[in-house]
């Protein structure tokens, strides 16, 4: 079944970036002018996603707004000899519905809402946290795998060993291209993490894992956790992990921010974005 859904997660407080998050939702950062939830997006569109939920919380309104258009400026605009910029402010051209996500309880709180949205139909999830500079995007190539392998398949990367306590690590053998078959997938290991492979925020999910998460009980940091659904799956199903070759950047950390710009303000000056 064709990959046509996503779900773009973006209900967190942000506390890494704070004291600015207390007003600016993260997914809002700018980058070359945009925002980074329009990158997310677009990766989305270009990789053929046609529908695409978007989870808030209460104080992300301003990501509601932005997906909005505004006839008050592009009126302003048409009246004040301007109407050249009415494209930069258009709607991406594809269906975004919105979901309040109550409290914020981990992500895989976050996705069990998105099951009357999937309706049981195999879906990608996208963290706004992570911009990837990558020629082909990162998440049709999840998809193109999962049109290949018919199981969940998790964007990973090597990270170093010292930030594997940061995040899922996936235990695995090769299987073939960048592919690796999971057979351990751990949140945050504090010691002994099963490789040097992180979860990274690109995921092709069967809807099946619906019945798991709705399962699973808090667990590290007493959040819901998506890797313990992903799990779970394993006694039942396979799972693979794509290996991401591409440059990522994680917006909530200052440095790879500011990496970000730095690399696209190149970009632009030699004319490759």
């Amino acid at each position: 079944m064709k990959v046509k859904k996503a779900i773009i997660p973006t209900a967190g407080y942000g506390t890494r970036s704070l004291p600015i998050t207390k007003v600016v939702p993260k997914e809002m950062f700018p980058i070359d002018g945009k925002p980074a939830i329009h990158y997310i997006v677009e990766e989305a569109i270009s990789s053929g996603i046609e529908e695409i939920l978007i989870i808030v919380s209460r104080n992300k309104n301003m990501i509601i707004d932005y997906f909005d258009r505004s006839l008050e400026l592009e009126t302003f605009l048409e009246r004040n000899n301007k109407s050249h910029l009415i494209k930069s402010i258009s709607v991406p051209d594809v269906h975004i519905q919105f979901v309040r996500q109550p409290v914020a309880r981990g992500l895989g709180d976050a996705i069990r809402l998105g099951k009357p949205f999937v309706n049981d139909e195999p879906f990608a999830v996208l963290l706004p946290d992570d911009i990837f500079i990558e020629e082909k995007p990162v998440i049709g190539q999840l998809m193109n795998a999962y049109h290949e392998v018919q199981s969940n398949v998790i964007g990973v990367k090597e990270v170093h060993k010292e930030s594997l306590k940061n995040y899922g690590v996936i235990g695995g053998t090769p299987f073939k291209n960048q592919l690796h078959e999971i057979n351990d997938l751990v949140e945050k290991p504090k010691t002994s993490p099963p490789s040097n492979l992180a979860v990274i925020g690109r995921y092709v999910l069967d809807p099946s894992v619906f019945m798991y998460l709705s399962k699973t009980k808090p667990g590290s940091g007493g959040e819901i956790q998506l890797t313990d659904a992903l799990k779970e799956m394993l006694e039942t199903s396979k799972s693979y992990g794509y290996e991401i070759k591409g440059e990522r950047y994680d917006i909530g950390s200052g440095d790879d921010y500011y990496n970000l710009l730095m690399q696209m303000r190149m970009m632009k000056s030699l004319g490759t974005d």
